[in-house]
């Protein structure tokens, strides 16, 4: 009897074209599969839109790298070779894409490893979820806005959950829960997508040296704001200017 082949052929992997057909419907979702390269081997078409190609072959056997020149692709390839390297999932972390269409988007992407039957990786597959923000009439919204207008009015302060959950009348737990249900995101990360987001326009005024902006935007100081900063694009403040027309 022959032996059995160490991993298994993403041909193989049944649920693929289904789960491609079944992205490709999806205009506000990303979908990808990656094999142990971190190439892509399917994609799904809002993927391909926001790479400015016209078929899904133009991504198939690329890297993110390849796709995303400088430190944003290479960020996004690094967490791919995680993955692959460690089996080590990254679940819903609050990312903003630049895309080279449609400008820049906030996302919640996870990244799984994909094992054959004896638990080798073979890949990964990956999604990142666009991130809406509701509008003030959408059901529960009245419930979090003033906690939600406190955190847009004073972001650059010290915020804590308790004070915001008394805000709204709740506790911090049901606080939570009525944000990740109505905003998809929890309490903490809208405060840093609020953050970042202003940090962004500020940046965009050139002649403002990047510690002032860190503490104009709630950083304790330039090093925390430059890690998570890079930690949410990809790129440091400085390459962030840089890369913005």
């Amino acid at each position: 009897m022959p032996d059995r082949p160490a991993t298994v052929a993403f041909d193989d992997l049944g649920f693929l074209p289904v789960a491609e057909l079944l992205f490709d419907a999806l205009p506000d979702v990303v979908f990808f599969v990656k094999d142990l390269q971190a190439h892509y081997v399917t994609v799904n078409q809002t993927l391909m839109r926001r790479c400015g190609c016209e078929s899904k072959q133009a991504l198939i056997g690329r890297t993110a790298q390849d796709l995303f020149p400088g430190p944003m692709g290479r960020r996004y390839t690094e967490e791919d070779e995680a993955v692959l390297r460690d089996g080590s999932a990254l679940r819903d972390r609050l990312q903003l894409h630049l895309y080279l269409q449609g400008g820049p988007g906030w996302c919640i992407t996870t990244k799984l490893p994909l094992r054959d039957a004896d638990g080798a990786i073979i890949g990964l597959v990956g999604v990142s979820n666009d991130v809406h923000m509701p509008a003030e009439q959408a059901g529960g919204y009245r419930e979090l806005a003033k906690a939600v207008r406190f955190i847009q009015a004073r972001f650059a302060d010290p915020l804590r959950l308790d004070g915001l959950a008394t805000l709204c009348g709740l506790s911090v737990y049901q606080f939570e829960q009525r944000m990740k249900k109505l905003f998809q995101l929890t309490a903490g990360q809208f405060i840093n997508k609020t953050r970042i987001e202003n940090a962004c326009c500020l940046l965009m005024e050139r002649a403002t040296p990047v510690a002032d902006v860190a503490l104009a935007c709630g950083f304790s100081d330039q090093s925390a704001f430059t890690r998570q900063f890079k930690a949410t694009t990809g790129l440091t403040p400085t390459e962030y200017r840089r890369s913005r027309p």
